[in-house]
């Protein structure tokens, strides 16, 4: 978004919103709002306090608060050189199941995938346990990179039993649609994570550095009835992915 129209934006935000809210909160919000609508991408040079205070008409101490606040969220990171970037990390919640094309799209970002393979195959043993089959089922494998806005975010290996999903081959961009117009879509889901190193196959896959961790979700999701519906190994890029989970005492 050129600078112009993004200070624009931010004016009539601010002119719009709530006027008992201090200063600094309005422009939070407004910075905030124009990085959620994809107005400002990731990684993108947010305007200088000197061009904000000029352009609001506001002092530099109500500028620098709201950017601050906005670092400590991690919406924001003030690089050397004194230059402040939209935070390239993004941010997913464990205290509620969403798929990664719905975590996505609440971040202004558009979700997508690189399909690897979609095929019928025997489970491997790790498939077995955690879908409760034995070694003489068949299982749908789909195995795909998921993107962000073309970049490669995590590598996704999901395994059905198949009939849940007898043709893996006419999944499209979506699982869950293909599940739920089966009434196969999960309600319930339990997942485990852990830290691994990254091999250079998966480096080259996911475009990431040779040294970063990985970080590894495995979801198995239940139907209503308590029926094992998916089990889901989830390869997340270490560097630019972050879990969150609110906890309340």
């Amino acid at each position: 978004m050129e600078e112009a129209a993004l200070l624009d934006f931010m004016r009539a935000h601010i002119a719009r919103g709530n006027s008992a809210e201090p200063l600094y909160r309005r422009v939070e919000m407004a910075l905030a709002e124009a990085i959620h609508s994809s107005r400002l991408k990731r990684g993108a040079v947010i305007p200088s306090e000197r061009t904000l205070c000029a352009a609001l008409s506001m002092s530099r101490v109500t500028i620098r608060r709201a950017i601050e606040d906005l670092e400590r969220e991690g919406l924001l990171h003030r690089r050397h050189g004194a230059k402040t970037v939209v935070s390239s990390r993004l941010e997913k919640s464990l205290s509620t199941m969403t798929s990664f094309s719905e975590d996505m799209r609440s971040r202004g970002l558009e979700p997508g995938c690189i399909w690897i393979s979609k095929e019928t195959a025997r489970p491997s043993p790790a498939e077995m346990m955690a879908l409760g089959i034995s070694g003489g089922d068949q299982i749908a494998r789909l195995k795909r990179i998921r993107t962000a806005d073309d970049m490669p975010i995590a590598i996704e290996t999901a395994a059905l039993p198949v009939r849940f999903l007898p043709k893996p081959a006419a999944v499209g961009a979506s699982l869950y649609q293909a599940l739920e117009a089966r009434g196969a879509m999960p309600v319930r889901a339990v997942q485990r994570m852990q830290s691994t190193p990254i091999t250079p196959e998966e480096a080259r896959l996911l475009e990431a550095p040779p040294h970063t961790s990985l970080l590894v979700v495995e979801r198995r999701c239940f139907l209503e009835d308590g029926q094992i519906v998916e089990f889901t190994q989830t390869k997340y890029r270490g560097d630019v992915y972050d879990f969150v989970i609110e906890l309340h005492r």
